[in-house]
């Protein structure tokens, strides 16, 4: 098997585990390097202070802390795996509701991964921030 390929077997047995357990970041925590950069599109705006840059793997955990504290998965689903070298794409959809305002989003998701001696060591989330946003708005 490849590298490729295997890094593409860790983020797919870490989706379904995610999506299995609407949002236990533990699936991720054993294949995260300590020294991680962690990114989103939301960059901590306003409704989506969880998505703040990160830099270490305990930040990672603080996001998904945050993350789950504000928002409930509905579903996460990836439809297609995108690999070269050290880097993986993962496109696909997923649907979180806002515990406060009761709102549900349902949004499409790029997910970007890099990866060195088997650990990821970097992630960027892109998705409809706005959509979000609002949700998270009264």
């Amino acid at each position: 098997m490849s590298q490729e390929d295997e890094n593409v077997a860790m983020l797919r047995a870490g989706y379904a585990a995610w999506h299995q357990t609407k949002g236990d970041a533990d699936v991720w925590l054993d294949i995260l390097a300590e020294h991680v950069t962690w990114g989103s599109l939301g960059d901590g705006q306003p409704g989506m202070e969880f998505s703040k840059s990160r830099i270490s793997k305990q930040e990672v955990v603080d996001y998904f802390k945050e993350l789950t504290n504000d928002w409930s998965m509905e579903f996460y689903h990836v439809s297609e795996y995108v690999a070269q070298g050290d880097r993986v794409v993962a496109l696909g959809e997923c649907s979180w509701t806002n515990k406060r305002t009761k709102k549900t989003v349902t949004i499409p998701k790029v997910d970007v991964w890099k990866f060195e001696n088997g650990k990821i060591v970097e992630f960027m989330e892109h998705f409809d921030t706005h959509t979000a946003i609002m949700a998270s708005q009264d």
